[in-house]
């Protein structure tokens, strides 16, 4: 006989739940429910540690069926706080695959849920905004719904979080360059991927990833032609002491790139404000202006922060660091994307030129650092 499917429940803060089956790990998880929209990639999703304390939604219907493999992963292990999808596949149909999507997932302990309407989900949560949510499943499925809810409601939300050490290395790690040497890279580990870190090294960066928490002092002691700030987790607001060090790097003269929550971190240094958005960019499908060409990229996404700045002009940095610009602007809602610092040599994206799988429009960023370090140095 064959054993019905154990329940899970999806319980959101407003009082929203769904029922649905449970998959990867049994127990209870709580995070800020958060939607994707890319179809294809889930890997580097749900391994990209932008995503600790989120659980992920995907909007695709059929999630799973390419399996998990060792060469995609983009970090050490499943960041996402839980993962919500519709139809997981039943098996694996890819010849790098090594393991199943939800083998993995209970292998690192993340519960989901499936057979929910997740595009019933993403609607309302573009309605309504994020929120926190938990899913449910094994004893806790079995809970009082009021004990649930209370449960939800009582977890931290994502706004006035910092959790770069929750992901950050704890040893400083290199990557030896490729072709032609530039020089030594300090990359502040706020979430780095895998594919960063590649696309760093094959520029020529001899790549130190170093954690989150070093000093001006540490960095300036690998004697580095310049400084990366990464992608990662949590509200920029929140982060004051890596603005206050990415100030001491730009006072320094050492030119700077940065990524995704390195871009709000740069808007921050630079004296602009952050704020949250109502349901955030997720996917890997995003059309992105390049003002400084007027071409149009489709980029990937994954944050729920922006920077305030205006869109037409350059504009004195607050801070004293002279012009600034916006570079790039989302399309769909006219976001920050982009800065470039007109006077000292530091630009950042609100997107991810790494992206893997998904669109390469913007990988040529990477070269455009290359070339603004080689500059620099030429220029001494």
């Amino acid at each position: 006989m064959t054993s019905l499917p154990e329940t899970a429940v999806l319980v959101l803060e407003d009082g929203t739940t769904h029922t649905g089956r449970a998959y990867g790990a049994r127990g209870r998880t709580l995070g800020e429910v958060v939607f994707a929209t890319g179809m294809s990639g889930y890997q580097e999703t749900l391994t990209d540690p932008s995503y600790a304390g989120q659980i992920v939604l995907q909007t695709a219907p059929h999630i799973g069926n390419t399996g998990m493999n060792d060469e995609d992963m983009e970090s050490r292990r499943i960041w996402a706080a839980g993962y919500i999808v519709r139809d997981p596949s039943r098996v694996v149909s890819n010849w790098r695959a090594n393991a199943s999507l939800d083998e993995i997932l209970v292998q690192d302990g993340i519960v989901g849920i499936s057979g929910i309407d997740t595009r019933s989900i993403t609607r309302h949560i573009r309605s309504a905004g994020s929120m926190r949510g938990g899913i449910f499943s094994g004893a806790d499925a079995a809970l009082d719904p009021e004990e649930q809810l209370r449960i939800v409601r009582e977890a931290p939300e994502m706004a006035g979080r910092n959790l770069s050490a929750e992901v950050s290395v704890d040893v400083a790690t290199v990557t030896t360059a490729m072709g032609e040497r530039i020089g030594n890279l300090a990359v502040l580990d706020l979430g780095v991927k895998q594919a960063t870190i590649d696309n760093l090294a094959a520029r020529g960066f001899e790549v130190h990833v170093l954690p989150q928490n070093v000093t001006i002092d540490d960095i300036r002691s690998i004697d580095p032609v310049a400084v990366f700030y990464s992608n990662g987790p949590g509200d920029p607001a929140a982060s004051g002491d890596h603005v206050e060090l990415l100030r001491s790097v730009l006072d320094h003269g050492l030119p700077f790139f940065g990524i995704c929550f390195g871009n709000q971190l740069l808007g921050r240094a630079l004296g602009l404000g952050t704020y949250k958005l109502p349901f955030g960019h997720r996917g890997i499908n995003q059309p992105v202006l390049d003002k400084t060409t007027g071409r149009v990229e489709i980029t990937a996404h994954n944050h729920g922060f922006a920077v305030e700045a205006p869109l037409e002009g350059s504009f004195d940095s607050p801070n004293g660091y002279g012009k600034v610009e916006v570079s790039h602007v989302g399309l769909n809602d006219n976001v920050v994307e982009g800065l470039r610092a007109l006077d000292i040599p530091a630009f950042s994206v609100q997107y991810h030129p790494e992206a893997a799988a998904g669109p390469h429009d913007a990988n040529y960023l990477f070269d455009r650092f290359a070339t603004m370090v080689r500059e620099n140095k030429d220029s001494k």
